[in-house]
């Protein structure tokens, strides 16, 4: 029976373990290990990222076996020990290293699906009591609350351990151990016999681990830049911190049994432990909410709402097709039993609705018939060519994928909505964990190597972008005045490539939502987020995919709040109720905008390389749109795919096919993938894989970045292409667009969602320009452009704009009527820098018939004089008659209190009158800077109108 290492820490006890825990697995498989548990310090963040390793082991064993059982290379694999290298398929171990308040630390081994329950529901308890991060267990709470598990006692710890150990040992005698382990200090003959001697007396066995924190002897050197990050020290101050030699690996049984001489039998009871320790992730078996309301079952009450839906969205009668793909969808979805997830979806969606809350669903399965009738999404589904079944079918074997994008400043009310419904118990955020890049890398490391903050600023200078791989070339070092040769910097430079990559801490996920019928906490530890009232669980996107678990996504989206806010104020203003779904279709007027790169917040299409690329595209209908924001991205420009569709759109290159197959999938798109379906359909018919081949090749895409194994695919894809005839060029390019599409790629679903959204915002923009300035300004920060960019865009097209007024403005920006029956946008006071809605609201409220100067608005509303400077200071009185200056004397001359009697008057009693102020007047360049200051934007000119006549030449 071989043996297993039972305590390892990895990466995820955060700067502390340096390994991944994949890393574990993959080394454990080359010792010939059974396997491995990754016990971090009161967290299981990482072991499902294990568990995805083992099970990809196992499968490429599984595969290589049968390989060679048709080619007739070897019989049946022999058994252990002879079983060839590569065929060793370690397994993870769940577990968690606990860390008592009371300063004992023990391993937990869940014994069964209970075990695991309860180590998730200790970890929740610990979790919920402390801040984020941290984690506060007691005895007491052990000794209630561990069914289940089998506890492996570190010797130590405590003032009263061996009290504390006796109640733990009495407690749960049969389902536990004392951990020998060894430091490597010269003592560990010695500190084995007294432990064991230890354990005779608590009436227990010992058991064998390495407690590895390094798979490998290498990172020995980056588990002390860890540590010394940790502690916020360098490594030269490390002392005892630092570890003293390069030991604490994960072991092969024969190194076990040589550093237990005397002691093999707790090596054996190791693997004898983790021969009946059977419990896996695998049997993890993720409810559903069953969302039954009114006696009904989640398939009649599905049918029900979809049906109203139906006559809603086709109030003359829904076309024969239309009818049919719905049919189609319930069936397939009862026959996978879906329904609760599409139920939980569409009552989020209801009760944003009923506040008024403006969503938009997108993603996976969102452009469907059913989602359509359900109010998911207002895109109707006969606009794309998605087939049902690529999101919702048998083959996938998992669940589909809905988004829905919410107001981003009304996005917390659906959020804590979802707890109240469900309960914290059984609901929570995914979480996301942040690794580290280059640049953090680079700062963080190059403290802890003791290098001056100077040179590590010069050096994340030469870093661009979010990622990197922590090179910086010696040509850029030496430019710097720097030595590459030079040890700490070169040392500095391979810890930094090394450290890429490991996780830093866990953050929350932007709006990932598990909800379950039963426990939450019993599927996995939930835990506090730093912001107020919301818990999340340990585990990432990537890691609830890999165990099949539901995630509804609830994100935000800054366009969705501007198009709500228009929407609002068209009804105040003119009378029109729009929504969505009700904005008029198919405006030639607008697409002509759009073909002028007139864009500037429109969403999606607001950007420069949007900008040039819209009047080369001239969109005509909106599958040009749907076309427009999918073919600007890193996917299809990578994969040079761009220029040829562009050609083929103008007539200057004819539209082909590389095969009749692939005309199927490409004829919408003249030939070229744009959209992440069609690059899988081309895997699928163009290289020849198969539908669970191209879905781990989408996995692994989305993994690219931090693990690059996405070399297999590509020799395969090629291969794949090659043998069915399609040209290498075309092959190359087809394979650069699905790497681009890791990460950045959108499905054809996402691109009609978005595209909605441009045409409605455009839509607006054309018809509304006023209405469409102000909604956007009152929903920053969002999009590219400052509200300088934003004004100065409206003004271009007729809109009145007037200045912030004391006595006309509020919080936010509003529309008034002009004299030509136009609207002007007056700007709000939420533009002027250093002032709080509070604070606004306030002026509004007490400015009943209008102010008659600072020292009117300081008494009746009650404002500091320091916010009635920065009002002045934005010429908020200036229709008062006051200019710039006047205003700010007039407010730094109030004083609050009130001034003490004896400075109030002269030495004779009189009162003291001070005379009037002869300020000089503001030039306008002097106005327009302090606009800038003030507002971030000037009414008065564009500030190069003033250098205008210095930059024109003579006579021009």
């Amino acid at each position: 029976m071989p043996f297993a290492e039972l305590s390892a820490l990895s990466n995820f006890t955060f700067l502390t373990g340096a390994a991944h825990p994949e890393e574990y697995i993959d080394r454990a498989a080359t010792l010939g290990l059974s396997g491995v548990a990754i016990a971090d310090e009161n967290s299981v963040a990482g072991i499902v990222r294990a568990h995805a390793r083992a099970r990809e082991i196992a499968r490429q064993v599984s595969e290589r076996q049968r390989q060679e059982a048709r080619d007739g290379m070897i019989g049946p694999p022999a058994p252990w020990p002879t079983t060839p290298h590569w065929a060793v398929t370690p397994r993870l171990i769940p577990a968690a290293r606990l860390v008592l308040h009371e300063g004992l630390t023990l391993t937990a081994l869940p014994r069964d699906r209970q075990g695991w329950a309860s180590l998730c529901r200790l970890l929740t308890l610990g979790r919920r009591r402390a801040a984020k991060g941290g984690c506060e267990l007691h005895l007491a709470d052990l000794l209630e609350g561990a069914a289940g598990l089998h506890l492996l006692l570190h010797p130590g710890g405590a003032k009263d351990w061996q009290a504390q150990a006796a109640q733990l040992a009495a407690r749960f005698g049969d389902h536990m151990h004392l951990l020998l382990r060894p430091h490597y200090d010269g003592r560990d003959r010695a500190r084995f016999a007294h432990q064991t001697r230890q354990a005779i007396r608590l009436g227990l066995s010992t058991l064998a681990a390495a407690a590895p924190v390094l798979h490998r002897a290498q990172r020995r050197r980056l588990a002390d830049v860890l540590s010394a990050i940790r502690l916020g020290v360098t490594v030269d101050r490390l002392g005892r911190h630092a570890l003293p030699n390069a030991e604490a690996r994960l072991r092969s049984e024969a190194e076990m049994r040589r550093l237990f001489t005397g002691h093999e039998d707790a090596v054996d009871r190791a693997a004898r432990l983790a021969a009946g320790l059977t419990f896996s992730l695998d049997e993890l078996r993720y409810e559903y909410p069953s969302e039954v309301a009114e006696n009904e079952t989640p398939s009649q009450r599905l049918r029900r709402l979809a049906e109203a839906g139906l006559n809603w969205r086709y109030p003359t009668g829904a076309p024969e097709r239309v009818r049919a793909m719905m049919e189609h969808e319930l069936s397939l979805i009862a026959k996978l039993r879906y329904e609760p997830y599409f139920l939980t979806v569409r009552d989020v969606v209801a009760f944003a609705r009923s506040r008024g809350i403006l969503c938009q669903g997108r993603g996976s399965a969102a452009n469907s018939v059913v989602c359509y009738c359900l109010g998911v999404t207002a895109v109707s589904p006969e606009i794309g060519t998605m087939v049902f079944e690529r999101f919702v079918s048998e083959a996938r074997d998992e669940p589909p994928d809905i988004d829905v994008d919410f107001e981003h400043e009304r996005r917390e009310e659906v959020i804590q909505w979802i707890y109240e419904r469900y309960g914290r118990h059984r609901a929570g955020l995914c979480a996301t964990v942040i690794h580290y890049r280059t640049k953090r890398a680079i700062r963080e490391v190059g403290r802890a190597m003791g290098l001056s903050e100077d040179i590590l600023g010069a050096m994340t200078t030469q870093i661009w972008g979010h990622g990197g791989d922590g090179q910086i070339s010696d040509i850029r070092l030496r430019e710097l005045g720097l030595d590459p040769t030079e040890p700490r910097l070169a040392l500095t430079l391979d810890l930094v490539r090394e450290i890429t990559g490991f996780p830093r801490h866990l953050s929350q996920h932007v709006g990932g939502f598990i909800i379950t019928e039963g426990r939450l906490d019993e599927l996995v530890p939930i835990e506090n987020a730093s912001m107020a009232d919301r818990t999340v669980i340990c585990w990432d996107k990537d890691d609830i995919d890999a165990l099949g678990i539901l995630k509804v996504d609830v994100l935000a989206l800054g366009m969705l709040t501007c198009i709500r806010k228009a929407f609002d104020l068209l009804t105040q203003h003119r009378g029109q109720a729009h929504t969505l779904a009700t904005l008029p279709p198919e405006d030639p007027a607008v697409y002509e905008m759009l073909s002028r790169a007139d864009s500037l917040g429109v969403f999606q299409v607001e950007s420069r390389a949007q900008m040039n690329f819209l009047p080369r595209m001239r969109p005509r209908c909106f599958y040009d749109l749907v076309i427009q924001v999918a073919i600007i991205r890193p996917g299809p420009i990578q994969g040079d795919m761009v220029h040829p569709f562009i050609r083929r759109r103008n007539g200057e290159e004819a539209v082909s096919f590389p095969s009749d197959e692939l005309g199927r999938v490409l004829g919408k798109t003249l030939g070229v993938p744009l959209f992440q379906e069609q690059a899988m359909q081309i895997a699928i018919i163009g290289a020849g894989f198969t539908p669970e081949e191209a879905d781990r090749l989408r996995r692994s895409l989305a993994t690219f970045k931090k693990h690059g194994n996405v070399s297999e695919f590509r020799n395969r894809f090629l291969r794949g292409m090659r043998a069915n005839g399609y040209d290498m060029a075309f092959a190359e390019r087809c394979f650069s667009q699905i790497e681009g599409f890791g990460s950045y790629g959108f499905p054809e679903s996402h691109a009609a969602s978005f595209a909605h959204l441009v045409y409605a915002s455009a839509w607006i923009k054309h018809h509304h320009p006023a209405v469409f300035a102000c909604a956007l300004l009152n929903a920053q920060p969002m999009g590219f452009y400052a509200p300088a960019q934003i004004v100065r865009d409206a003004r271009e097209h007729g809109v009145t704009v007037r200045p912030v007024c004391i006595n006309a403005s509020f919080w936010d920006n509003t529309l008034e009527p002009d004299r030509q029956g136009r609207l002007a946008l007056r700007l709000g006071f939420r533009q002027i820098k250093g002032v709080a809605r509070d604070e606004a609201d306030w002026i509004a409220a007490a400015r009943g018939n209008g102010y008659a100067g600072p020292q009117d608005v300081w008494r009746r509303a009650g404002l500091a004089p320091a916010l009635l400077a920065r009002l002045a200071e934005a010429d908020a009185f200036a229709a008062l008659g006051l200019t710039r200056r006047d205003a700010l004397w007039q407010a730094k001359a109030l004083q609050s209190p009130e001034p003490l009697p004896l400075f109030a008057r002269d030495l004779d009693g009189e009162a003291i009158h001070e005379p009037a102020a002869h300020l000089p007047k503001m030039t306008l360049g002097e106005e327009m800077v302090e606009d800038y200051a003030a507002l971030h934007l000037s009414l008065r000119a564009h500030p190069l109108a003033l250098l205008r006549p210095l930059l024109t030449p003579p006579g021009a």
